[in-house]
């Protein structure tokens, strides 16, 4: 379910009111946690976090007049996703995720490829994500993208 939303106040204010509180809060905790360098927008009818073009210019390789993703927001049908190309890409930070989630002991972890899905909005681990918007600085993740995605796609 992507939002036609152009803003992201606007994105929060269109969610159902059961899931306003946990969007804005991981919203406000990635904010609060991200690097210096990141942006927040509107992307792809999700919360976008991003590398502005004054970082990087030459964008995302799929549509370079969009800035480099690297994380998003999304409130689907079933759950709350939280989209993080950082743990798609980083074998190890993907392994350093799975294993403090389940340290958590607060059930099974859902996730696909660079998607965490959260069900249960008292479920969902504020400050793991705090710590995971951490991990990887611009830099960081423009070189981890440019050995991963941008030079093989030339």
């Amino acid at each position: 379910m992507t939002s036609k939303a152009t803003t992201i106040l606007q994105y929060l204010t269109e969610l159902p009111e059961d899931r306003t509180i946990a969007v804005d809060t991981i919203h406000n905790t990635i904010i609060k946690n991200l690097p210096i360098g990141f942006e927040s927008c509107i992307s792809y009818g999700m919360i976008g976090y991003v590398i502005p073009h004054t970082i990087y210019p030459a964008g995302y390789h799929c549509d370079p007049k969009l800035p480099l993703p690297f994380m998003a927001l999304a409130s689907q049908k079933n759950s709350i996703n939280l989209y993080h190309m950082g743990i798609y890409a980083d074998p190890q930070l993907l392994d350093w995720f799975t294993k403090s989630y389940l340290a958590l002991n607060i059930g099974k972890l859902d996730m696909g490829k660079s998607c965490v899905r959260f069900s249960k909005m008292d479920k969902i681990p504020f400050d793991l994500i705090g710590e995971l918007s951490t991990k990887m600085s611009p830099q960081d993740w423009i070189d981890t993208y440019e050995k991963n995605y941008r030079n093989n796609s030339k």
